[in-house]
């Protein structure tokens, strides 16, 4: 357990008074406990334009926080439990298993799955993914299976250091969140995102037998951690959504995931130091995500990101009909793109509502995509301090 003294708000056993946090993590609680007015806390999503903005005359030797005017972090991640992919300990090998003359290749990647690349370039793209690991019982409980054991001893191996900066960040006020691989995410890495669907209707048995394999990996995981740290964030993978809304139904969902979800955060909960903590609990998902939103609601989701703008998803609209929901994210990348006009009218149209409203982070709706002009992105980011506060 925690070495500090129960009752002590040391953000462990009690939180840290909010003049004790850190500037970040003062800002980033503000928007968790959607406080109307307040300052909208200032970050990015994510990049996929650096290499593009050096050709474009960006600098070098300034750190991105300066350059952007982002806020100092107020957030410290848990980790070991995966993100796009499942947390494999060992990963599959990664290797190349075909050379292609169309200066392509054909890859095993960490995950399992067989992937194709360009030669030399395995980043900055969509890959095209050819084939995944689990296909029926056979392949998932011989190749998968032992590879998510809760008790290997290479999860932990560093636990105690990790931990160490975690009660650090914590003792600073920092949103101590524990991120992972979401349900759907999880069985779309394992099966690929067409053979998953089928497997719903085809084989709900081995459906079953991955969730609660992840069930049980992410438990005993989140049990360790909550030996060192009272979890202020539970943040799901999820992807559920593509253009038109969810790619499975409600009732789906309900079958196939939320009990798992549901039985997981009842144990983080059992478990707390900090027993009377709010919990929050994020899903990031891409695609039309409006009508995921009341499903998510009966796991207790606080917040939702990253609304994707080029599938319908409209934060203004969404923050007046979920007042309880913190929203993050929803600035189009397309429109960043576009003349400084433009992001002038998307920005004046979203940023002072959503300060007004509370519960607002502006990101872009998924990484900075390199056909967004480095001139450009400044201008959003100078806007978004002049509507931001």
């Amino acid at each position: 357990m925690a070495e500090s003294t129960p009752g002590q708000a040391d953000g462990i056993h009690a939180e840290v008074p909010l003049e004790a946090m850190c500037e970040g993590a003062r800002k980033l609680r503000a928007a968790y406990e959607r406080v109307p007015g307040a300052p909208l806390y200032r970050r990015e999503f994510g990049f996929y334009c650096l290499e593009r903005w050096k050709e474009q005359g960006m600098p070098q030797d300034v750190p991105a926080h300066e350059l952007f005017s982002y806020d100092p972090g107020g957030e410290h991640s848990l980790g070991q439990l995966g993100w796009c992919e499942s947390a494999f300990v060992p990963c599959f090998e990664t290797k190349v298993l075909e050379e292609r003359d169309d200066d392509c290749e054909v890859v095993q990647d960490s995950a399992g799955r067989h992937v194709l690349f360009f030669k030399g370039r395995r980043n900055g793209f969509m890959p095209e993914y050819m084939d995944h690991p689990v296909k029926d019982m056979k392949t998932w409980k011989e190749d998968v299976l032992w590879r998510l054991d809760p008790a290997s001893p290479e999860r932990y191996t560093n636990l105690s250091q990790r931990m160490d900066v975690a009660k650090a960040a914590a003792g600073r006020g920092m949103i101590i969140t524990q991120n992972l691989i979401g349900g759907y995410m999880y069985l779309r890495s394992l099966m690929g995102p067409e053979d998953a669907l089928y497997v719903f209707y085809d084989q709900p048995q081995l459906v079953h037998a991955c969730m609660a394999a992840w069930l049980e990996l992410a438990d005993a995981v989140l049990a360790r951690h909550q030996e060192h740290v009272t979890i202020d964030q539970i943040y799901f993978a999820e992807d559920i959504c593509y253009n038109n809304g969810p790619l499975i139904s409600p009732d789906m969902m309900r079958e196939f995931l939320l009990p798992y979800y549901q039985q997981l955060i009842a144990n983080l909960r059992s478990r707390q130091i900090d027993s009377g903590r709010h919990l929050y609990v994020q899903i990031d998902t891409d695609g039309f995500a409006n009508p995921t939103i009341p499903v998510y609601q009966e796991i207790g989701m606080d917040a939702m990101s990253p609304f994707e703008v080029a599938s319908g998803c409209d934060v203004v609209a969404i923050g007046e009909q979920y007042p309880e929901l913190a929203v993050f994210g929803g600035i189009d990348k397309r429109v960043l793109a576009k003349s400084r006009a433009d992001i002038d009218r998307m920005v004046e149209r979203i940023l002072p509502a959503m300060r007004g409203r509370g519960g607002y982070i502006p990101t872009c709706d998924h990484g900075v995509p390199e056909e967004v002009p480095y001139e450009n992105y400044l201008h959003y980011r100078k806007r978004c301090i002049e509507l931001g506060g």
